[in-house]
């Protein structure tokens, strides 16, 4: 989370993803929110991005200070639970959920949340962790999420990596079920088509990148990262065409 260089690519492709589905050049005129902003990098790339007003929020109050005290000239933070927005219903145009729900208590109210706040032609970006990812991607052990949490428990211990595993993540199905009220478009094989397009050419290996799409797909449960654009409503991509064009989830 403290990877600047890393947050800020990470920003790059959300971004890019955004975007396209928004069919705009950028984020001007747009009210967005970074939901568990961090040190704020995202944040700061949002703003950066030609957002009208940029809102950070986290519960990490030194983090949200940090990022205050050297962003705070252009995005607003506030410390914030997600189940509980400090936001009026429908007043977000653009939402950016980036690898968050399984650090969370309840993610299905925090959906809930963002689903409130979001406004009607909005747009939410997600970035979801899937439960069978072979590698775990907080401690870097693989099958750690398969795992009953009493084994990880012992398993990230074993390995001196931590006391508990706390993460709780989800197989695709149980995350659509979580975004029931949205409707979902999928830009995870999109990306995989054109990383550069959308700024993952460093984190999608050659050997990846080089598999034929059906392939791709074919290894779909175990993906270990969707990147989803969410909306209240049913209206499709307005970028221009892609390789491989973003389907709904």
């Amino acid at each position: 989370m403290l990877d600047e260089a890393k947050r800020r690519r990470k920003a790059a492709k959300l971004i890019s993803v955004l975007t396209h589905f928004l069919g705009r050049e950028d984020l001007g005129g747009l009210t967005v929110a970074d939901v568990g902003c961090s040190a704020g990098f995202i944040a700061d790339e949002l703003a950066g991005a030609g957002a009208s007003h940029v809102i950070g929020t986290d519960i990490d109050v030194p983090g949200l200070r940090a990022a205050h005290d050297r962003f705070g000239t252009r995005v607003t933070f506030v410390c914030a639970d997600g189940e509980r927005m400090p936001f009026e219903d429908s007043s977000i145009d653009v939402l950016v959920f980036n690898h968050i729900y399984e650090h969370v208590v309840d993610p299905d109210a925090v959906v809930a949340e963002l689903h409130r706040v979001l406004s009607p032609t909005g747009a939410a970006y997600l970035g979801l962790g899937n439960v069978y990812g072979v590698m775990e991607p907080h401690y870097r052990l693989p099958f750690l999420s398969y795992l009953p949490y009493g084994l990880a428990d012992r398993y990230v211990r074993l390995t001196g990596r931590a006391d508990h595993y706390h993460e709780r993540f989800r197989s695709r199905r149980g995350l659509l079920r979580m975004l029931g009220g949205f409707t979902v478009w999928d830009y995870t094989y999109s990306m995989l088509a054109e990383p550069e397009r959308f700024a993952g050419d460093r984190d999608v290996p050659g050997p990846v990148a080089a598999l034929p799409m059906p392939v791709l797909r074919a290894l779909q449960p175990i993906i270990p990262t969707f990147l989803w654009v969410a909306t209240k409503h049913g209206q499709p991509p307005a970028g221009p065409a892609l390789k491989e064009p973003p389907r709904r989830a």
